[in-house]
């Protein structure tokens, strides 16, 4: 075909291929002058329950308004169902996004609030609408209260109904678990795993990393404004070859299983831990796969009884921690 083009004149780029995800970013970037917050994003958000970490100033709050089409990208292209979201005022319609910032009115009630939400968003029935939002987060008591009196956590769950209202098909959180107690966190994340179980998409920051490890069907890690990891965070630990991996074991005689183990090549340290369980080995490795596939035959061939075999460092917060300091 070339052969037929003026001389000097390339191909055409062969077209994009089309967005794959609910949100699809590609080489998506913002700055602020001289300051890059999203550095050359390419991501496709699929429905289920994605964690989004990251330590302060990362940029997780400028990724997440993006997402909701309330910031523009400076680079890039960011699709919400494969619409563009910056511009695109009937995208709204699929979105819902609590920010962190207390960005309620203190003059209204909760119930008045997501009853405007679903207005502006044009739902047929919109009392019926706001007050199923207010049965989702469990502020019926209160619903009728100014939320100038009300408690960090009870703001939070009136944001979270007003996002719910017309029921989004992508639910962006930032921070969504700040100010609430025990019990409003374990009923907020079971809410969110219903919705992400019924296909929506829902992306969510928290620095608590209980929350993500516990919630999250897919962790995605940004450090200096660059999606560092993404995926099952045991997959992300057990593909850092260059961190030793460790493991604690349990059994009916552990200098036993010591001795069988400590000449082994991919053995890196051995180590006995007391703790209120008795007494137990962690054994360090440098390689993963070549300790998990041994460790078997060694413990038959020294006819021990096993108690426990676990991943000593197999932790969200071990990986956040190799993946920031690395």
């Amino acid at each position: 075909m070339s052969a037929f083009l003026p001389p000097g004149q390339a191909l055409p780029p062969p077209p994009a291929p089309p967005p794959t995800g609910a949100v699809s970013m590609r080489s998506v970037s913002r700055w602020y002058g001289d300051v890059v917050a999203v550095n050359d994003i390419s991501y496709e958000f699929q429905p289920g329950i994605t964690g989004l970490l990251g330590p302060n100033g990362a940029g997780k709050s400028t990724l997440l308004h993006m997402m909701s089409g309330m910031l523009k990208p400076s680079a890039g292209e960011l699709y919400v169902r494969g619409e563009a979201a910056w511009n695109n005022p009937a995208m709204f319609r699929h979105v819902g996004l609590v920010p962190e910032r207390e960005s309620v009115y203190p003059f209204l009630t909760a119930y008045e609030y997501a009853l405007a939400s679903a207005r502006l968003h044009g739902m047929d029935d919109a009392e019926r609408a706001a007050q199923d939002a207010i049965d989702m987060v469990e502020l019926n008591d209160a619903m009728h209260r100014k939320m100038g009196g009300y408690s960090k956590g009870m703001r939070q769950r009136a944001k979270i109904a007003a996002a719910l209202v017309h029921r989004p098909d992508v639910l962006v959180l930032d921070e969504p678990f700040n100010g609430t107690d025990p019990r409003q966190r374990l009923h907020l994340a079971e809410m969110l795993k219903r919705l992400g179980d019924s296909g929506r998409t829902i992306v969510f920051s928290s620095h608590i990393l209980e929350d993500v490890e516990g919630l999250a069907d897919v962790v995605a890690v940004i450090i200096g404004g660059r999606l560092a990891a993404s995926g099952d965070f045991r997959k992300i630990r057990r593909l850092m070859t260059d961190r030793p991996h460790s493991f604690t074991i349990r059994s009916s005689d552990n200098r036993a299983v010591a001795a069988a183990l400590v000449a082994r090549p991919e053995v890196a340290g051995l180590t006995f831990v007391t703790d209120g369980f008795g007494e137990a080995m962690v054994v360090q490795t440098s390689d993963y796969g070549d300790f998990t596939e041994a460790i078997a035959p060694v413990l038959v061939r020294t006819g021990v009884e096993l108690h426990e075999l676990r991943p000593a460092d197999d932790s969200l917060e071990n990986v956040f921690s190799y993946l920031v300091n690395g």
